[in-house]
């Protein structure tokens, strides 16, 4: 994987989200990829991210974590209320 060039937001999927193709799909700029089968993150597109949150609701709680470099915050999908 290349090195990663993102100054504002860093995404990480967990093993599970890699197999979420429906996410590219969902993304309004293209961050995400399906390659050989596998979803990964365009490095080069990863600080277009909106912050608009489709991709977090389209993968399970846990799959994929959004990295706000500049404040530290986290966003990610919350596990259903027990």
């Amino acid at each position: 994987m290349p090195p990663r060039m993102s100054l504002f937001i860093r995404i990480e999927l967990s093993e599970a989200a890699r197999s979420l193709g429906r996410v590219a799909a969902v993304c309004p700029v293209n961050i995400f990829a399906d390659q050989a089968g596998a979803l990964v993150v365009v490095p080069e597109r990863e600080d277009e991210c909106t912050l608009c949150e489709l991709c977090l609701d389209a993968a399970p709680p846990g799959a994929i974590r959004i990295h706000k470099l500049y404040s530290g915050a986290t966003l990610e999908r919350p596990a259903p209320a027990a």
